[in-house]
């Protein structure tokens, strides 16, 4: 595809990408941030994208990490730190999640998996976990219902034995 074929496909889903931008934030000003932000770096990258791919898939899952790495950047600026509290000695309950810093290692663990699957796998998990349902996912990625269906259950099957070792260590 050309530069030109690319930049038409691109302007022919910036009201769908203004929906999905919509849907992630909640508040017009922070969508068209987001829609702005997902154009520049869909341009920028217009060499990575790989013609078999589905485009519009690949351009919503961009605006989706652009959107989460956005969120994580916002809390880590907003985090306060007690200058007065004792790093060494605070009590981190092992019941406390991904709060803690075993929690939050866990959770690298299970998003590296995540991105370790084949394209094929992980465009429609990544949309599974974001919250759309299995027929949404089928319209998103123009692949039948069946397919969505079984990806899923591929993917989740590669995940189980990609961290099985993982999940043993949390016993």
């Amino acid at each position: 595809m050309n530069a030109l074929q690319f930049q038409k496909k691109l302007l022919g889903i910036q009201d769908n990408m203004l929906n999905f931008a919509l849907m992630l934030t909640a508040n017009k000003d922070d969508a068209q941030d987001l829609l702005q932000d997902t154009t520049l770096k869909v341009l920028n990258n217009q060499d990575k994208f790989v013609d078999n791919v589905n485009f519009k898939g690949w351009v919503m899952t961009i605006m989706r990490n652009l959107f989460i790495n956005n969120y994580h950047r916002v809390i880590r600026t907003q985090t306060i730190i007690d200058q007065g509290a004792d790093v060494y000695n605070l009590e981190v309950m092992s019941e406390s999640g991904y709060d803690s810093p075993d929690g939050s290692y866990q959770l690298q663990e299970i998003n590296k998996a995540i991105e370790n699957l084949s394209n094929e796998l992980r465009t429609p998990f990544s949309l599974f976990l974001s919250g759309y349902k299995y027929n949404e996912i089928a319209e998103k990625l123009n692949i039948p219902l069946g397919t969505v269906k079984s990806r899923i259950f591929f993917a989740r099957q590669e995940l189980q034995s990609n961290l099985k070792d993982f999940r043993n260590n949390l016993d």
